[in-house]
């Protein structure tokens, strides 16, 4: 629905909560504010299809940049708050943002980047200004409320976290047509039963694909959003308390924690509000969503997809329990499973997973990423490894990147990794191929320890032979390590290359 739809609709309804502080932005605030950032854009001269880049945590201010950038048919780029000095300037310059935009919660990194952001023509801080800044609040509050004259759908251009190399930006074009129109019924009302009455819940980073795409997706939908600034597992069932939460989005590792609570804690706060909790991001282990449904009830969707948008797989908890450890069949593409030939591979046999008529998009400024990521049909693949059943229902195994060869057999690490999170006295694994000189590789794991008094080796003893007794002994850890908390990124995914890099650093095979 068209911004100015809802305000007029929705005058003082909250398009958003910002749930510890509970600072509050009605939907008519958010039409005036979000006019004025795009009224300000346009003074600076941005125009359809410029880039802006953003690096706020979970900001009151960052949905409002957000929505002034799609309704100016703007390119806006978020960046990681967790990004050092480095990366961000790396991104900023890639994506050719013409507008910086941060807080002074930021300072630290930002004041580094001064002259090393030539495309940045005008940079903006919340909440301060240091030299080099324009004080954002200062700037916009000058700008009329009304909307710009030559609205037009802008779009998310985010970056991949970087898990297994540089961060790749995702580019795909603009939407035609007019800005706002209303397109029928969402994927939310048809999926997850959204009604005007929905209250979503966001517990993970605004500047990730999904966390941002859902959240806009639901505020723009008439529903109110609440914002944790930051998640913690307590603190977010305490949330679904206060607010009355109806849907959600999740990761399996918040899963985890929240499970790992104490039971008095985790049992205290009431969550019989909750309709539909939403789950993605990264593989979510067998057993921790079998406790999930049991706890929660069958009201856990999941889906599969990627910042490219070539394809959309989803299940809900009733196909889930019938299919365990899938994450259900393709809705917007045809899935394809591919051999290293190129060639399409039998009903269960393990593949690269392509997906065929979903969306089109390529890696901006990386043509060969680009050509990498297709077939020669024209397919495209995020680079995961999987399978199907007989049903069409996709199950993943892992990526193909993290996959370790030793003594020429394949084993996907992820198997390992979802038996070893299952254990009560572990928080969080990796499982990765360390250098071995006979077999080439070796299969590792370094855990994050529930309680890390617990580290040593009867622990790792006992995880090991824990371990053996779910899987075949080859694709199980011959050594574990132990740190006090592993390299994940808030939305689930594990910096893997950042634990792999400890072990082959100064190997010369």
């Amino acid at each position: 629905m068209h911004p100015t739809e809802l305000a007029q609709k929705y005058t003082d309804k909250p398009a958003y909560i910002m749930a510890a502080s509970g600072e509050t932005v009605s939907f008519a605030e958010l039409e005036a504010v979000s006019n004025q950032g795009a009224q300000l854009f346009r003074s600076l001269g941005l125009q359809r299809g410029d880039h802006i880049a953003i690096l706020l945590e979970n900001h009151p201010r960052f949905l409002q940049i957000c929505l002034a950038a799609l309704r100016s048919g703007i390119y806006f780029t978020a960046i990681s708050y967790r990004l050092q000095e480095a990366e961000v300037e790396y991104i900023v310059t890639d994506c050719h943002a013409k507008v910086f935009i941060t807080s002074k919660d930021r300072q630290v990194v930002v004041d580094k980047l001064l002259g090393k952001m030539p495309k940045v023509t005008h940079a903006y801080m919340l909440d301060g200004v240091i030299a080099g800044f324009e004080s954002w609040e200062t700037t916009l509050a000058s700008q009329p409320t009304k909307p710009i004259s030559d609205e037009s759908t802008g779009a998310s251009m985010l970056y991949s976290s970087g898990t297994t190399g540089r961060p790749k930006g995702v580019l795909k074009a603009l939407p035609e047509g007019v800005f706002g129109a209303d397109e029928g019924p969402s994927l939310f009302a048809m999926l997850y039963g959204a009604t005007e009455e929905t209250i979503y819940l966001t517990p993970a980073p605004l500047y990730h694909a999904a966390p941002l795409a859902f959240t806009m997706g639901f505020m723009l939908g008439g529903m109110t959003c609440v914002v944790m600034e930051h998640f913690e597992a307590e603190a977010a069932l305490a949330t679904i308390e206060k607010y009355q939460v109806t849907h959600s989005q999740w990761v399996p590792t918040m899963f985890v924690r929240m499970l790992k609570l104490d039971e008095a804690d985790r049992l205290k706060h009431d969550v019989s509000s909750l309709l539909c909790a939403i789950h993605a991001a990264a593989p979510c282990p067998i057993k921790i969503k079998e406790q999930m449904i049991e706890w929660w009830g069958e009201i856990i969707h999941e889906y599969y997809a990627g910042s490219e948008g070539n394809g959309f797989v989803a299940i809900n908890s009733e196909e889930w329990l019938a299919h365990k450890g899938s994450v259900g069949r393709g809705l917007t593409a045809q899935l394809h499973i591919v051999n290293d030939e190129g060639e399409e591979v039998p009903v269960g046999e393990v593949g690269t997973i392509y997906f065929e008529g979903g969306g089109e998009f390529e890696y901006y400024n990386d043509s060969e990423k680009t050509n990498e990521s297709r077939h020669t049909k024209g397919w495209s693949t995020l680079g995961d490894v999987g399978y199907l059943d007989e049903e069409g229902f996709l199950y993943l195994t892992d990526r193909k990147s993290y996959m370790i060869i030793s003594g020429g057999v394949n084993i996907y690490p992820q198997e390992a990794e979802n038996i070893l999170v299952s254990h009560p006295r572990v928080m969080d694994a990796a499982v990765f191929g360390v250098p071995n000189e006979d077999f080439g590789e070796e299969v590792k794991a370094v855990v994050q320890p529930k309680d890390f008094n617990d580290a040593g080796p009867e622990l790792e003893a006992e995880l090991i032979e824990y371990c053996r007794t779910h899987l075949s002994h080859i694709k199980c850890p011959r050594s574990i390590d132990f740190d006090k908390e592993l390299p994940r990124h808030p939305t689930g995914k594990l910096y893997k290359r950042l634990l792999k890099d400890r072990y082959w650093a100064d190997h010369k095979g």
